[in-house]
C-alpha cells in the first residue's frame, strides 16, 4: 500500500478527509526526527519538510513523487536535486495573504502614528508627544513582489486611500495596483513610494537585491517594510541609508542573519521597528495549508495534473 507521511500534527478530522479523499494510502502521522529512514523511503508522499529527512529522499530506493511543503518559500529546500529525480513540490503560497498583510500594515500603522518610539517611552515611564504624525489617505505604497500576498495588500492599503504601486517579474497588472513596473524598472517604482514593501521570494537575481542604489531611488522620508526574505537585503546598506537620513524608517520581519545577533546594530536604532520572523503566523495556518493539499490530493489520485502552487524549478518558486 501506497504512504502518505506528515511530519506536523493533524487534526483528526484532516486525517479522515486524506483517507476519504486516498482510501489506498496509508497514512502515517510523526516528527520528523521519529521517522525510521524506511518510512521516509517508502512514502510517496511526503507532507511538510525537515532537512533531516533530505538523504533518504533523494537516496536511489526512495519512491517519493510529490512533496507539499509547510511554507511558501522553498529556497532552503534542494531545489535541483528534486527536480532531477522528477519529485513534484507545492508550496504554502496564499496561506500567508492574510496575516502577513495584516503584519505589513501593523508596522506600517506604528510608523505613521510614531507607535513605536511611544512603546519606547513607555518601557521608561515618560511622557513624550514630540515627532510628526501623519496619514495613510494621500500616500503612495509600493509592493515590490506583487503575488497573492501583494495582490491582498494593495487592496487594503486602497481601504486606507493610498496611491498603489506594484513591482513584478512578469509586469503582469492586478486590479488593485494603479502603476505596475517590471522588476528591471525597480528604481523608478521606488522613487514614487512612501511606503515600500519588499514581498519577493529569494532566488538568485533576489539575493542582495535591496542595496545601496535602490536605497538611494528611495525618498528619505520612505519607510521600507520586509516580509519578503532576508538575504534580498543588503544589511550594511540598509543601515547606512537609516543612519545618514537616506531613509526614515524600516519595519523588519526577516534577516540575512537569523535569529538576529544580540549586538546587532538594528536592535538599538529608534527608527526601526523588528519582529523575529512571525508575520506569517496564525492560528489557521494548518487550516490553509490542508485546504491546499486536499485540493490537490483529489487531482493527484485522479491522475491529473496538481492544481495549486506547483513550484516551477527553473524559477525556484
Amino acid at each position: 500500500m501506497p504512504k502518505i507521511v506528515a511530519i506536523h500534527e493533524l487534526t483528526t478530522e484532516q486525517q479522515q478527509k486524506i483517507k476519504e479523499i486516498a482510501p489506498d494510502y496509508e497514512l502515517l502521522v510523526s516528527k520528523a526526527k521519529e521517522l525510521t529512514p524506511q518510512s521516509i523511503r517508502e512514502a510517496e508522499i511526503l507532507i511538510g519538510w525537515s532537512r533531516s529527512l533530505q538523504e533518504d529522499v533523494l537516496s536511489n530506493d526512495s519512491q517519493l513523487k510529490w512533496i507539499q511543503a509547510w511554507s511558501a518559500g522553498v529556497d532552503k529546500m534542494p531545489l535541483n536535486e528534486l527536480e532531477n529525480k522528477g519529485i513534484q513540490l507545492t508550496n504554502a503560497s496564499g496561506v500567508h495573504s492574510i496575516p502577513i498583510t495584516e503584519h505589513i500594515f501593523a508596522m506600517i500603522l506604528a510608523f505613521t502614528r510614531n507607535l513605536h518610539l511611544a512603546i519606547r517611552q513607555q518601557s521608561n515611564n515618560k511622557w513624550d508627544t514630540s515627532g510628526t504624525f501623519t496619514e495613510l489617505a494621500g500616500k503612495t505604497i509600493v509592493i515590490v513582489g506583487v503575488g497573492q500576498i501583494g495582490s491582498h495588500a494593495v487592496k487594503v492599503a486602497q481601504a486606507f486611500g493610498m496611491r498603489t504601486v506594484g513591482a513584478r517579474h512578469s509586469g503582469k497588472s492586478d486590479p488593485h495596483v494603479e502603476v505596475m513596473y517590471k522588476v528591471d524598472q525597480l528604481e523608478e517604482a521606488l522613487s514614487e513610494g512612501d511606503y515600500v514593501v519588499n514581498i519577493l521570494p529569494l532566488t538568485n537575481e533576489t539575493r542582495g537585491l535591496f542595496d545601496k542604489a535602490k536605497f538611494a531611488a528611495m525618498k528619505n522620508s520612505a519607510f521600507f517594510v520586509n516580509v519578503g526574505r532576508g538575504p534580498s537585503v543588503v544589511t550594511d546598506d540598509l543601515i547606512e541609508a537609516l543612519q545618514s537620513g537616506a531613509l526614515a524608517g524600516a519595519g523588519m520581519d526577516v534577516f540575512e542573519e537569523e535569529p538576529l545577533p544580540s549586538d546587532h546594530p538594528l536592535w538599538s536604532m529608534d527608527n526601526v521597528i523588528m519582529t523575529p520572523h512571525m508575520a506569517g503566523d496564525t492560528d489557521r495556518y494548518s487550516e490553509r495549508v490542508m485546504d491546499i493539499f486536499l485540493e490537490n490530493l483529489q487531482h493527484y489520485v485522479n491522475h491529473e495534473p496538481l492544481s495549486r502552487n506547483v513550484i516551477d524549478y527553473s524559477k525556484s518558486y
